[in-house]
């Protein structure tokens, strides 16, 4: 595996450049299309930078264990979900009008405060049939930006999303593709279509255990349900080091129901 070199420019929602194990281009196939004025779009090109940040409750990996690019597509079998904690709320929408919004920051903004969902009466469970609180009842929409990524255990698509790199402060919160539920579940279908529109732009490039990170970050169109991860509410909280002190909740988008690429 190539290392990055040691001089590597860093902006915000770059890895650390000594986590880097390597390097790959991304040219996602499309169709020509015409940006419209004033767009900030990836420049038909971005790297994958490949590290071997974890989420810090994941077991370390050395860099002999963390996938080559391009080895991931052949090497997973199956899309279906494997976890269990909160299954019912992972894999259903909410029942709510979709809420628009022009930034992460202003999403966030816009969520309960943390301590009142820890201490939310009734409890919320870890349990598979743990469904959505009145809370996590809101489907978001808005504009927003790949940064990292990796796949989970349970086969969900962990993506790190932030606000336009061009403003400040950095801001980054989770949304996740899930796994799938069985195809007699009523949110199977827009699962899918979300899953294999992720599929298909990265292509041979998914990533895998460890976070991949993006140059330029990725521009897409998101939406989907809230959800808050009890299963973080305490100790470490998820995220690649690099970008996790400006990952403010726990707060998720999950699961996302429609995505976009460089829309």
């Amino acid at each position: 595996m190539a290392h990055a070199p040691q001089g590597t420019a860093r902006r915000h929602g770059l890895p650390d450049p000594s986590s880097v194990v390597a390097t790959a281009a991304l040219k996602p196939a499309r169709a020509p299309t015409t940006a419209a004025a004033g767009a900030t779009v990836g420049g038909g090109a971005y790297r994958i930078l490949r590290t071997r940040e974890l989420d810090p409750y994941d077991p370390q990996m050395t860099d002999a264990q963390i996938p080559a690019i391009g080895a991931l597509a052949a090497a997973v079998s199956g899309d279906n979900f494997q976890g269990t904690a909160r299954k019912a709320a992972k894999l259903s929408f909410a029942g709510a009008a979709t809420e628009n919004f022009p930034d992460v920051q202003t999403l966030i903004a816009s969520l309960p405060e943390e301590q009142k969902m820890i201490n939310h009466s009734p409890l919320i469970t870890t349990d598979a049939n743990s469904d959505r609180v009145a809370e996590e009842k809101r489907n978001v929409h808005l504009r927003a930006f790949i940064y990292a990524a990796s796949r989970e255990a349970d086969n969900d698509f962990h993506l790190i999303v932030g606000r336009d790199p061009s403003l400040s402060p950095p801001m980054y919160m989770t949304m996740e593709l899930s796994g799938l539920p069985p195809h007699s579940s009523a949110s199977f279908g827009q699962l899918n279509t979300a899953r294999d529109a992720y599929k298909a732009f990265f292509s041979d490039g998914l990533p895998g255990p460890s976070y991949d990170f993006y140059d330029p970050p990725v521009p897409i169109d998101v939406e989907g349900s809230l959800f808050f991860d009890m299963t973080h509410a305490h100790g470490g909280r998820p995220g690649p080091a690099s970008l996790r002190n400006d990952m403010p909740v726990i707060w998720e988008v999950h699961p996302i129901r429609k995505i976009v690429f460089e829309p």
